[in-house]
């Protein structure tokens, strides 16, 4: 899975590549990091990329021409190209696991007031918001995808078993983890969790998954419970 950050500020995401799991499957070869600025290719004698809103309105809005050049060249290779805005659909595991499947995505990250709409038009293969508020630009929004889908990629994890326990499998929200030592300052875990008995254990996961759903995200547990009486 190779990943192509589009941004203005690629040292905004690169660190976050150089730890843990992710720096683990870049050097199994399992991802491939890519940063293209867009500044690279405007034509502007002093390298502009943005300009004033046609209309009027606060604030600058990224030019066509830089992202027009940039992404028309991306496009000579087989890429899937994602933008990063407030006034999409949201981002959901699905899409998550749906997107692991791709070779390669390009994240586009906007600046300022947004990109030019007709570089969405032209160009995006989606688009996404990650929730109802407004950042500064698109790298985080670019990054919490990558992550996402970077986690479903086959063998970015060292258990994929772990896939399978995760929040939003099957509309529940994950049951509470515990670690070791199972008592600590006159708190214990759940008895169950200790027991052995894999199948109690289960049981009492699955209980306090729908709990958790309930109180967190009920419309969440009304469509697990519409799927169970489904599948019956």
């Amino acid at each position: 899975m190779k990943f192509s950050f589009i941004t203005l500020f690629p040292e905004l995401i690169s660190g976050y590549f150089n730890d843990s799991i992710l720096f683990r499957a870049i050097q199994k070869n399992l991802l491939e990091i890519d940063y293209i600025n867009p500044r690279e290719n405007s034509a502007d004698k002093w390298k502009k990329v943005d300009d004033t809103a046609v209309g009027g309105g606060a604030g600058m809005v990224m030019t066509t021409q830089p992202l027009f050049d940039t992404l028309r060249k991306l496009k000579e290779e087989d890429v899937h190209i994602i933008f990063a805005t407030p006034v999409a659909k949201p981002f959901n595991q699905n899409d998550a696991k749906r997107l692991a499947k791709k070779k390669h995505i390009a994240f586009v990250s906007g600046r300022y007031e947004g990109i030019d709409e007709r570089v969405v038009e032209t160009f995006a293969d989606e688009v996404f918001s990650i929730g109802d508020y407004i950042l500064t630009g698109g790298e985080l929004p670019s990054l919490v995808m990558a992550d996402a889908i970077s986690r479903n990629v086959e063998g970015v994890l060292g258990n994929q078993v772990s896939l399978d326990e995760e929040s939003f499998e099957g509309f529940l929200l994950e049951a509470p983890a515990f670690a070791r030592p199972p008592e600590y300052e006159n708190m214990k875990v759940p008895l169950e969790y200790v027991s052995g008995n894999h199948a109690k254990i289960k049981a009492l996961k699955l209980t306090l998954s729908e709990c958790k759903t309930k109180y967190f995200r009920p419309n969440e547990l009304l469509k697990h419970k519409i799927r169970k009486n489904y599948e019956k």
